[in-house]
């Protein structure tokens, strides 16, 4: 009779004792000054860290198959450890063509599980991002994780874009979620936002340029200099120039 597989929570336990085994306290120390919160990290390198996990990947698809390799990083996601994310999204990496609509709704709902903008950028950028950029059908969940209170929702409706613009895609979509964004206070979203609209400006210089000047009386500082970052240096100064004196004009009036 052939043995039942060991539980998924079995082999995500027994990562996470390799994972404290083998991490460096030193380095433990250089990766927190990444973050302005305390984080919790075993202090693995990002390249040895992918090596393990592509360790695994083939182990545990070898012998147990992709749905099981899923309920894996389903566990190892829900820790509070830093590399525990980092590999459960590293395990299902450059998978995302064999995905579907189930594997979106699991991965969206790792958002709620997400405490650091380093496992946020993870699971949306190498995971949800090319799921987007593949079926326009997931593009409709973006507007409703914009509207949402989480910040980590509303920084993954903007970052799961990136794939879709360097890809020359939906920018429709991106000029709607920037919108939807503009008012956010959280420097954590409009890092996001800006790093959105800095990689639509490299894809698509002329038509982001062209956008940003209708928005740089409304949108933030930090997102119009960082949007700004890939333009040609005349329509970027252009963009940041009519935003001084926009701001200046303010001023004025209400002093006034």
């Amino acid at each position: 009779m052939a043995k039942s597989p060991k539980p998924p929570a079995y082999i995500a336990a027994h990562i996470r004792t390799v994972l404290k085994n083998g991490g460096s306290a030193p380095h433990t120390e250089e990766v927190q000054r990444f973050f302005k919160q305390e984080v919790q990290s075993r202090g693995w390198y990002t390249a040895e860290l992918r090596k393990v996990a592509k360790r695994f990947r083939r182990a545990i698809l070898a012998e147990h198959g992709l749905p099981y390799l899923l309920l894996v990083a389903d566990q190892l996601f829900r820790g509070d450890i830093l590399e525990e994310k980092a590999l459960s999204v590293m395990l299902l990496e450059g998978m995302t063509k064999e995905f579907r609509r189930d594997e979106l709704k699991l991965f969206e709902s790792w958002l709620d599980r997400v405490s650091t903008w380093a496992d946020h950028d993870a699971l949306v950028h190498y995971l949800i991002g090319p799921m987007i950029a593949v079926d326009d059908a997931y593009l409709l969940r973006l507007p409703r994780w914009a509207k949402k209170k989480s910040v980590w929702h509303q920084r993954a409706a903007a970052v799961s874009l990136i794939h879709s613009t360097r890809q020359h895609k939906n920018f429709d979509h991106i000029q709607h979620i920037t919108e939807l964004l503009l008012t956010s206070d959280d420097d954590m979203v409009q890092k996001g936002l800006g790093w959105l609209l800095r990689e639509a400006a490299k894809a698509n210089p002329h038509e982001t340029a062209a956008y940003l000047m209708t928005i740089r009386d409304r949108a933030p500082r930090l997102v119009l200099r960082t949007a700004c970052e890939t333009l040609p240096t005349a329509a970027g100064r252009k963009v940041l120039a009519k935003a001084r004196t926009s701001a200046a004009d303010s001023h004025r009036l209400t002093r006034i």
